[in-house]
């Protein structure tokens, strides 16, 4: 290669060099990005087993977690489904809804969009909101509800149980039927 080729090379390498480190080849930043916008963990059809001394209470499936620190809260969608275990480690109700969302400071849950609890001696509660009440271990709402038991059917606004929907309380009956058909 001639001094002029090695020239016209080098020339054109340089030029190559100073066109890289223009401005238009650096990305834009999003200066109005917050962070704490952003969840810290994310994920997609798991499964989170809840335990006490050892022995699982529930067991929570989700289609999609965001789990935000700042704001602790984990909001939850895309299906929710909760099985709830006795002292005994048996599935004694299960809880479906569309959509949830935890108080990472307390660990109270919020039910929301065709909440459904099911046990498994038949009783069907459904409502649009249900909190999961951590420390007292029941379930509760001042919504519209109507409860379904192999006895009675019953409509009304302010419900609180356990998670087995044995022992409850209604506050604002507004409608009850018999449903029992051995009577």
């Amino acid at each position: 290669m001639t001094h002029r080729a090695r020239l016209i090379v080098a020339a054109f390498a340089a030029l190559v060099l100073v066109a890289c480190q223009d401005d238009k080849v650096k990305p834009t930043v999003d200066e109005t990005f917050e962070v704490a916008e952003m969840p810290a963990q994310e994920g997609w059809r798991s499964r989170v087993v809840f335990s006490d001394s050892g022995k699982t209470r529930a067991v929570l499936n989700y289609g999609h977690l965001r789990m935000y620190v700042e704001r602790r809260e984990t909001l939850l969608d895309s299906g929710v489904v909760i099985d709830f275990y006795n002292k005994n480690e048996e599935r004694n109700a299960t809880l479906t809804a569309e959509r949830g969302m935890v108080d990472d400071r307390t660990n109270d849950m919020y039910a929301y969009d065709d909440v459904v609890v099911r046990n498994d001696s038949g009783a069907v509660l459904r409502t649009e909101k249900l909190k999961w009440i951590n420390v007292e271990r029941r379930i509760s709402t001042d919504e519209f509800f109507t409860l379904d038991t192999p006895r009675e059917y019953i409509e009304g606004y302010g419900f609180e149980s356990d998670p087995d929907l044995e022992n409850y309380t209604m506050y604002r009956i507004t409608y009850v039927t018999n449903t029992d058909t051995t009577l």
